[in-house]
């Protein structure tokens, strides 16, 4: 599992004082830089070898501005091409979003998916949480 810290910015915040509904799938992102990192260390765009193909989160409490949240991130499950990303926000020690992205291994000189080699495969298992 991998841990980020994520302070809200003032302007992540809506008219009601909550954390705005279009922020979440950034902080969500950002989260996912150390799975990124498994396929392209250095995270360079013109080696990207991830395309997300769907992306879902719910709110199950509020979020606020001006406290720390902190952004879990872990592996549900793994295919032959694609792996669902598992994320979690917490704040003031409680659950207050949770969410999935699909990734798929993907060649975009060829335009197609790939097979998640055995290494990354191996790589990914040791963040795996798998769904109950």
């Amino acid at each position: 599992m991998f841990k980020t810290t994520v302070t809200p910015r003032f302007g992540d915040m809506d008219g009601l004082g909550h954390i705005n509904n279009t922020v979440l799938p950034v902080w969500f992102e950002q989260s996912r830089n150390p799975i990124f990192r498994i396929f392209t260390p250095d995270l360079n765009p013109a080696k990207w070898k991830l395309i997300m193909v769907r992306t879902e989160f719910d709110f199950v409490d509020e979020l606020f501005y001006g406290i720390d949240v902190e952004i879990k991130t872990y592996v549900l499950n793994i295919g032959n091409t694609s792996f669902t990303v598992g994320h979690e926000a917490w704040q003031y020690g409680k659950l207050r979003a949770k969410g999935k992205a699909i990734m798929v291994h993907y060649d975009f000189g060829l335009k197609k998916s790939i097979q998640i080699p055995d290494s990354i495969r191996e790589s990914l298992k040791e963040h795996l949480y798998p769904e109950e």
